[in-house]
């Protein structure tokens, strides 16, 4: 009888720990990255006794319920949609890389990330630093420290498309913005004066405001496209600055004819930008850093880590929905969207792969056999009683 009450009670200790499993299973069904637990069970080993025929043994009731411990399962989670464009979640294979203070490597499926205070990317979770791959395939902290702001560049190219009317005697464009070494702005305009006796060759001038910055001529074929030299040179020297070489570009998309009084002639494009402040980061499919500027430029930048492993023994579970490595094998590590690695998605995170219907299947379970090895405990007390009963007063 002490031998089943034993043995039943290495079932409610089994059952025990799996409710405990169900429990922390259930608790973070809304916890992004976490990855749901199974119990394992084994029954214990016989104990001796007689063999029959055919190696068959008998009368060997077993010592009860070996509780081995739990397996992960290591499935993706479901995508949720965020508001925070530094949030990312791997679509496939691939484990972001963090690293403590302590230089403690962990890996994990929570992608929420920020930048603190000095510019590093950090797990919005746990705190660590987010890493990335250098050019040399190191580990190296993601920054944007030294990043808050985009020099601004020279404008050396005005690019034009459009129509010049040669039914007007001149057309001027004004309004045209160029950006100086410093980063200042200065507007020009230029004027299109028909040369004389020509409807095909006019002559156009540079001014920063009555001021003339130069001359050049540009022609035309009888059929309206540009000929000649189509790329016309200056060189202007903005009020206390430095000479700056500029382009008016005619080349593509300029035209000209007899369109009465209606010129469309104006700028397409210029390459010059000014001083631009950092208004946004985030991660393209790739895991590369994307950073937008003020002045409407985006600039590439670090890129993100990821790990994968080759078997459920490489990894042990550690706080802050991450994992370790275990073992002498190291985890294999890359970018997204080269080998076995997933892409990446920003506004996303990958949520809890806990599958609620299935651990309240197993909360019945583990709650009916809990109940029959009470029952067995209780059984065996009774029995128990009953023989101590029977003893002589």
């Amino acid at each position: 009888m002490i031998n089943s009450i034993a043995i039943a009670e290495t079932g409610l200790q089994g059952y025990e720990q799996a409710l405990q499993t169900i429990s922390n299973n259930t608790a973070n069904m809304n916890t992004p990255g976490f990855k749901g637990s199974t119990s394992e069970f084994a029954d214990l080993a016989f104990g001796g006794g007689a063999t029959g025929d055919g190696g068959n043994s008998f009368g060997q009731p077993g010592f009860g319920l070996k509780t081995l411990g739990t397996s992960t399962d290591f499935s993706q989670g479901q995508m949720q949609t965020t508001s925070n464009p530094l949030d990312i979640a791997v679509n496939g294979e691939g484990y972001f890389i963090t690293k403590d203070d302590k230089g403690n490597v962990h890996y994990t499926k929570d992608g929420e990330f920020k930048f603190d205070s000095s510019g590093t990317l950090v797990s919005t979770t746990s705190g660590e630093k987010v890493m990335g791959l250098d050019s040399g395939g190191a580990l190296v902290a993601i920054s944007i420290n030294g990043l808050q702001t985009n020099a601004p560049h020279v404008t050396s190219a005005i690019s034009f498309s459009g129509v010049l009317s040669t039914g007007q005697t001149s057309d001027t464009i004004s309004g045209i913005s160029v950006i100086d070494a410093a980063g200042t702005t200065h507007t020009l305009s230029a004027q299109f004066t028909p040369v004389s006796g020509s409807t095909t060759n006019w002559t156009v001038t540079l001014l920063d405001g009555t001021t003339t910055v130069g001359t050049a001529t540009l022609s035309f074929s009888t059929t309206g496209s540009p000929t000649g030299t189509t790329k016309l040179a200056y060189t202007y020297t903005p009020s206390g600055g430095t000479a700056m070489p500029l382009t008016l570009d005619f080349s593509s998309g300029v035209t000209s004819f007899n369109a009465g009084s209606s010129s469309t002639l104006a700028v397409s494009t210029q390459d010059g930008y000014a001083l631009g402040t950092l208004t946004g980061e985030t991660f393209d499919s790739t895991g590369t850093l994307q950073l937008a500027y003020s002045n409407g430029q985006k600039v590439k930048n670090q890129q993100l880590a990821l790990a994968q492993f080759d078997s459920p023994d490489q990894v042990a579970v550690a706080a802050n929905n991450s994992f370790s490595a275990v073992g002498s094998k190291p985890w294999r590590v890359g970018v997204a969207g080269s080998g076995i690695f997933g892409s990446l998605t920003s506004n996303e995170v990958e949520g809890s792969n806990v599958d609620l219907s299935r651990e309240f299947s197993n909360l019945v379970i583990m709650q009916r056999g809990y109940q029959a090895c009470s029952e067995v405990v209780t059984t065996a007390s009774d029995m128990l009683t009953a023989l101590f009963g029977m003893m002589p007063k």
